[in-house]
């Protein structure tokens, strides 16, 4: 039992890296996506506004699994778009679609900060982007905290999907194990699912972090 543990563990550590390597890529490109959207929902300029409310609300009201297929089959035939290996057809479904949930968060976030804090910005003859970047976001920052990282344990259990359009991570090498070792399968399922809790400790960790800190910064 335990040799064949340690095969199944062997062969699945074939996957971790692409796993690891979307996540942190897909993650990265998220965060920025969702300072942009967010940061433009409050634009002035109603055409910004109007785009971005259009992507976000396409993205949250669609599936993963079809957006991925979309990006990987249907964008390069109806218009000759290539978006690259499937690695990267997976990360940027993967970061669209959280980027889009994770904008609300910013968007929120923002305006949630006390209005009498951009009165003070404004009898002090800061301009708007100088409120933002020096009263605002600062304030806002801690609100987002604990709900980015429970989005980052979200994008982590997302990028399991990717495996649906070929891409070698943990899950597609579970399933290829699963399939040439039909008895071994359900302990080869139970050690995906043991890897990603483990590649998820840390983000748990941080996430319980910055609640303690959104907390402090509503208590100050």
């Amino acid at each position: 039992m335990f040799d064949t543990g340690l095969n199944i563990l062997s062969y699945l550590s074939q996957g971790l890296g692409t796993t690891i390597s979307i996540f942190l890529t897909a993650t990265a490109i998220s965060f920025v996506i969702a300072f942009v959207a967010g940061l433009s929902r409050l634009s002035g300029n109603i055409l910004i506004r109007g785009f971005t409310a259009f992507y976000v609300e396409i993205f949250r009201g669609t599936s993963l699994i079809v957006q991925l297929f979309w990006l990987y089959y249907a964008v390069p035939m109806l218009f000759d778009i290539n978006l690259g290996s499937n690695w990267w057809v997976g990360v940027i479904a993967v970061a669209l679609n959280y980027g889009a949930y994770m904008s609300e968060v910013v968007r929120t976030s923002v305006v949630s900060v006390d209005k009498g804090q951009t009165e003070a910005g404004i009898a002090l003859n800061l301009s708007r982007f100088q409120r933002m970047r020096e009263i605002i976001l600062p304030q806002a920052l801690r609100l987002m905290l604990p709900e980015f990282g429970n989005y980052s344990i979200q994008i982590l259990k997302g990028t399991a999907l990717v495996s649906l359009i070929g891409l070698t991570d943990l899950l597609y090498y579970g399933d290829i194990y699963r399939s040439t070792n039909l008895s071994e399968g359900p302990l080869a399922y139970l050690m995906v699912l043991v890897m990603y809790f483990i590649i998820a400790l840390p983000l748990i960790w941080l996430s319980k972090k910055g609640e303690k800190i959104a907390k402090k910064g509503v208590a100050s």
